[in-house]
């Protein structure tokens, strides 16, 4: 354990962030497996609606940093490329 009161203060602020973090991600992660079993039971209609909601936790993950940019959509495109091969 830190000594020093700003350090202290800043572990305190790192284990807030870390679990803002994996609160964040986990939500996406969440998004993205319903996304896959509806699309994994043949349910286009459903898969379309959780489509947009994983790629908005998606978006909403990148926008408060937890993951990079190109991740974002290296992410959205690989569901997109999911959904429309179960389309055709």
């Amino acid at each position: 354990m830190p000594n020093i009161k700003s350090a202290i203060k800043r572990v305190d602020i790192i284990e807030k962030k870390t679990l803002r973090n994996n609160m964040i991600k986990s939500a996406y992660k969440t998004a993205v497996k319903k996304f896959e079993k509806a699309l994994a039971e043949g349910n286009l209609e459903e898969a379309e609606t959780l489509f947009s909601h994983a790629t908005k936790k998606i978006d909403q993950a990148c926008t408060k940093g937890v993951i990079v940019k190109n991740t974002a959509a290296r992410k959205k495109s690989n569901l997109a490329k999911k959904l429309n091969a179960a389309k055709a």
